[in-house]
């Protein structure tokens, strides 16, 4: 068992710029899914935004972007990241969850979702958002 925490970045719009720049600082490899590759679009418009983003370098650094849909709130200075929480095990993120979710608001119940076995999201008691999931191996074709 295995589990990684990752800053996840926060945009409106600026999510691929962003990690096309974080990638040319610290190298690496990018990937990118977008509402319309998840099959997620909300709005027609935003079809092409990041749904979900990632670098990865060989020197460790990792981190997740994505774009806020128009439809929900967002001020980047008060939610311009996620902690994001991944592992290879349903049944220790799903502990992980349970014990977060005490004195938390569940954004997201934790469930299958249509990117990962398991995905969920919470505010917890101290006003922190987490992200947790059960990593699923992304395949563009």
């Amino acid at each position: 068992m295995s589990v990684n925490t990752v800053t996840h970045l926060n945009f409106r719009g600026d999510a691929r710029a962003a990690l096309a720049f974080y990638q040319s600082v610290f190298g690496g490899d990018t990937v990118t899914v977008t509402y319309k590759d998840a099959g997620n679009v909300q709005d027609p418009a935003a079809a092409d935004q990041v749904m979900w983003g990632q670098v990865t370098a060989g020197n460790g650094f990792t981190v997740m972007a994505y774009d806020v849909p128009a439809d929900l709130p967002w001020n980047q200075g008060e939610n311009a990241f996620f902690v994001s929480v991944r592992g290879d095990d349903p049944e220790e993120i799903t502990a992980y969850w349970d014990r977060l979710t005490d004195g938390a608001t569940v954004v997201q119940p934790l469930g299958p979702a249509q990117w990962a076995p398991l995905y969920g999201m919470l505010k917890d008691r101290f006003g922190v958002t987490w992200v947790l999931d059960v990593a699923a191996q992304y395949d563009a074709s």
